[in-house]
């Protein structure tokens, strides 16, 4: 089979898949798909405006929430017109510069919202251990200094792999497995040497998927630590309850993006349907949960929202 770059001469595409074996009930599958990416536009817009038009919540903890939703924001409209234009049209196939596109901004926007949510643990640390200079260490140039570190840390952990996969010939089938292109999925496909980008491939995973849930475990470990030291158990509770959210959100971004790795290099040979599931879940569990998790867990959210409708409804 002869070698197909993005320098052959014509037009060079890949083909995605729906559901395995359900390709017939496409449409009404569309229909939780649906819900889902309206459930996460709604929610995170809703909290992004809550956020600007309250003054009151103008403080790191939400300013890092903002930044939170603007990424699972960002990682909806990577994903959205890929799949809903398969499941309602059937339109499965993507040219290669829009498949390296949505490669850029899928795995970027993931990489992010992990480095958002470690950040979030370094505000929780701050803001329990150190009470007293919480307002002087995270100050609005500090956070404006974070967040910049979060855009160029990923874009510089994306880039590199995305031109080491562009530069390799493809000459096996186009079809991809996902409704979406995933850099795991992409490689599958190509016929040169790939040690280079699995070794890159290895060294992100131990900087980011594996690095950042370390550290903020270490940053609850010092927390539990200091709050094992205060006085009354009331204490202990309260400040357990403002990181519950936290906790959660981690453990919705996590879960799913280690089942998904553990599927694509132990279970290469399962149920392709299992590969799906596992993609879908990674991709649409953190956007859906985090603003139901912040809503239903933040006191300040909560209000705010009331407050926005209450506004809307008087005007």
């Amino acid at each position: 089979m002869s070698e197909v770059t993005n320098t052959t001469k014509g037009p060079f595409y890949f083909i995605l898949t729906g559901i395995p074996g359900f390709e017939d009930s496409h449409i009404w599958i569309s229909i939780p798909f649906c819900c889902l990416y309206t459930i996460s536009i709604l929610g995170n817009t809703t909290i992004l405006n809550v956020i600007r038009t309250e003054p009151s919540l103008h403080q790191p903890m939400y300013l890092f929430l903002s930044m939170l939703a603007l990424t699972d924001l960002g990682l909806t409209l990577t994903t959205l017109p890929t799949v809903m234009q398969l499941l309602w049209f059937n339109i499965r196939k993507i040219s290669f510069e829009s498949c390296f596109a949505q490669f850029f901004f899928l795995h970027g926007f993931s990489f992010m919202e992990s480095s958002v949510l470690l950040a979030m643990s370094f505000d929780r640390y701050v803001a329990i251990c150190h009470p007293l200079h919480y307002a002087t260490i995270l100050t609005s140039e500090v956070i404006g200094k974070i967040g910049l570190a979060i855009i160029c840390r990923c874009v510089l952990a994306v880039l590199p792999s995305l031109f080491l996969l562009k530069r390799l010939p493809f000459c096996r089938s186009h079809l991809l497995s996902h409704s979406y292109c995933l850099h795991q999925d992409m490689i599958r496909l190509v016929c040169g040497d790939i040690r280079f980008n699995s070794w890159y491939g290895f060294a992100l995973v131990l900087l980011i998927i594996v690095m950042d849930p370390l550290l903020i475990v270490l940053s609850y470990s010092l927390i539990l630590l200091s709050i094992l030291g205060t006085a009354t158990w009331t204490e202990r509770l309260r400040a357990l309850n403002n990181c519950l959210s936290h906790i959660l959100a981690v453990l919705v971004l996590y879960v799913p993006m280690v089942g998904l790795s553990m599927t694509h290099r132990f279970a290469k040979h399962a149920s392709p349907l299992l590969h799906v599931i596992m993609a879908n879940m990674y991709l649409l569990a953190p956007p859906v949960m985090n603003p139901i998790i912040y809503s239903v867990k933040t006191k300040q959210i909560r209000q705010g929202m009331f407050h926005l409708l209450f506004q809307r409804k008087v005007h």
